[in-house]
């Protein structure tokens, strides 16, 4: 099954495999798996970045790139469907990545476990 990251498990997959559980990495480094990250995550970690509470390394967006993982944008949909999802979690970012690996039957690599509520498939990093 193919992989859609979360914003964390993005950067933890580039930058800190070491925090991640041995067998999420083993599974996101399978050549043979597709694994996704959506630009809602770019969006989110760069506003984080510029509001002080997150670190980017320079250029990690190229770093992103270069690794073979599969940008997903946001579509109207997408967003709308986001709004329309019951409220387990308020955080708008991760509504739109349920809805994106929903959409694109994608398990979500997260340690967010309270998304486990929607129903979606979960690796648990």
């Amino acid at each position: 099954m193919s992989i859609l990251l979360d914003s964390h498990a993005l950067l933890w997959a580039l930058h800190d495999p070491g925090r991640m559980r041995p067998e999420a990495v083993e599974r996101i480094r399978d050549p043979g798996r597709a694994v996704f990250y959506s630009a809602v995550s770019v969006w989110e970690l760069e506003l984080k970045a510029a509001k002080g509470k997150l670190t980017l390394p320079g250029e990690w967006l190229d770093a992103v790139r270069e690794t073979g993982f599969l940008e997903i944008p946001v579509t109207g949909s997408s967003a709308r469907a986001s709004a329309r999802l019951p409220w387990h979690h308020q955080d708008p970012f991760d509504r739109v990545l349920v809805v994106q690996a929903r959409e694109q039957d994608l398990e979500l690599a997260t340690r967010d476990t309270m998304l486990k509520r929607y129903g979606i498939r979960i690796l648990e990093v």
